[in-house]
């Protein structure tokens, strides 16, 4: 079992990308519906003043730490970890769908990012096994939409459509499906449609893809300030006066 430690109280998982993995692995053997959450500071604040996506967070099966933030929230904590990207995770999930013939569906973005996803997988994996991709503007027909997943019964679900929009869905989904992991990877299909370009290397290994992102679209400044200072204030209040 892996450890979990607490952060505003969101529950975050200590465990490496490897581990995450296996685990993957293991609950698809097991045939079991399985949420995974990338947990960044932004959805951790949303959280303080959103009850219902705070239960969400606190039922999640995996809560992997995903963002330079959190991995500063640990280390106010003690503990060193290094951040698991969302988007790395997903792209181990594509292909461990590939190597083990696991059925996978993509549910997200606008159209013809989906549909250039789904062909940039299907060409770097001829042999995956996509049975369901569909946009992500399904408001309106929500229902119709979650039968057609049920239909298709993916052992493993991409869901790129923001957060807490993508883990309600999921949430959702956790009592329709049998045998599905499923994960929230926010705006993960713009960069696997090749429609963003990912973050250079060095601003990966430094934890400053934020930064790089917010460089390339300025509009995303306002989600992050004053989110970020903020919940790293909170954290450091949290280190002071609680333990574990």
């Amino acid at each position: 079992m892996n450890t979990r430690t607490f952060i505003l109280n969101c529950p975050v998982d200590l465990l490496k990308k490897e581990e995450a993995i296996n685990i993957v692995n293991n609950t698809i053997a097991d045939k079991k519906n399985f949420q995974i959450i990338t947990l960044n500071p932004e959805m951790i604040m949303n959280a303080q003043k959103n009850q219902d996506f705070l239960n969400i967070i606190n039922k999640s099966d995996l809560n992997i730490p995903e963002s330079i933030g959190v991995k500063l929230a640990l280390k106010f904590k003690g503990i060193n970890l290094n951040q698991i990207r969302g988007v790395d995770f997903a792209r181990e999930l594509v292909k461990l769908a590939s190597l083990n013939n696991y059925s996978i569906a993509f549910l997200g973005a606008k159209e013809e990012i989906i549909q250039k996803t789904t062909q940039n997988f299907k060409n770097m994996y001829p042999s995956l096994n996509i049975v369901y991709s569909h946009n992500g503007y399904i408001k309106g027909e929500e229902e119709k939409i979650l039968n057609e997943i049920k239909q298709a019964n993916p052992q493993i679900l991409l869901v790129g459509m923001g957060s807490p929009y993508q883990e309600e869905i999921i949430f959702k989904l956790k009592d329709i499906l049998q045998n599905t992991v499923m994960i929230g990877v926010g705006g993960s299909f713009d960069v696997f449609s090749g429609v963003v370009k990912e973050s250079p290397l060095i601003y990966q290994k430094l934890g400053l893809e934020w930064l790089y992102r917010t460089i390339c679209q300025p509009e995303r400044f306002k989600r992050i300030f004053p989110v970020l200072p903020i919940f790293l204030i909170k954290c450091i209040i949290e280190s002071i006066f609680k333990k574990g």
